[in-house]
């Protein structure tokens, strides 16, 4: 059966048409481009996510080298110790096991810091990546931040801080729909840092990054309810297509 799994390159590929569609709708808008940046990450992603799936050969081969010495080294403490089975006193034989103990304790220790190195150096790439897409996520909330449908509603007297307010109800909505998408991609991208790296860490930054965008996005839906809620507008505003 065909494994169900996330291909980075499609995903990019989407990203990449949002972009169009922004780009073609608001030529020069500063959602242009954020989206063009999450169009890069997603490239970059695709790289990085291949990474982390192979096995670092090198590392493992070092890994492997230290775990036989310290086994070899412990052999020899044990051997050690069995020779000194036959004490005169008590106090030697305590002071022989304790002395193993720790032996055993210190190189049980050392050992597993040497298997998980390879996993802590993934998950250690892969978190300041997914930190790098929490970020986007907060830069497309900016923009959507301002685009209150109130701007069609019922306009009122302008403060002057704002630039001009100039979008029809059909261009505010399209404009918050693409700010949407690009959230819900933005949890998409985080997602496929998981798809080859069984890691709990990066897993739950993952998780951490999707229940962000889901809120973010919850808010912009707020907006469209209300633009949809209105009707149909007279007449649409934009040569592109209603669809795109």
């Amino acid at each position: 059966m065909r494994r169900r799994a996330l291909d980075p390159d499609l995903v990019a590929s989407t990203i990449e048409k949002l972009c169009l569609r922004v780009e073609t709708r608001f030529p020069g808008s500063g959602l242009a481009r954020v989206c063009r940046e999450l169009e890069g990450i997603a490239r970059r992603t695709a790289q990085t996510t291949a990474w982390i799936a192979r096995p670092i050969l090198a590392l493992r081969l070092a890994v492997g080298l230290l775990a036989a010495l310290l086994l070899a080294v412990l052999a020899l403490s044990v051997a050690s110790l069995r020779l000194r089975l036959s004490p005169e006193s008590l106090t030697e034989l305590v002071q022989g096991l304790e002395s193993g103990i720790n032996d055993v304790i210190f190189v049980g220790a050392f050992l597993f810091f040497l298997v998980t190195l390879e996993t802590r150096i993934k998950r250690r790439r892969a978190l300041r990546a997914i930190h790098e897409l929490r970020s986007i996520a907060h830069v497309i909330d900016m923009h959507q931040l301002t685009k209150d449908p109130e701007w069609v509603l019922d306009r009122g007297r302008e403060t002057g801080v704002l630039p001009p307010r100039t979008m029809s109800r059909f261009e505010l909505s399209r404009y918050l729909d693409y700010c949407s998408e690009a959230l819900s991609l933005t949890g998409k991208v985080a997602a496929l840092y998981v798809r080859d790296f069984d890691d709990p860490v990066a897993l739950q930054a993952v998780n951490e990054v999707e229940d962000l965008t889901t809120g973010l996005s919850r808010k912009v839906w707020q907006k469209l309810s209300i633009l949809y809620a209105m009707g149909p507008e007279t007449s649409p505003a934009g040569p592109p297509a209603a669809g795109a």
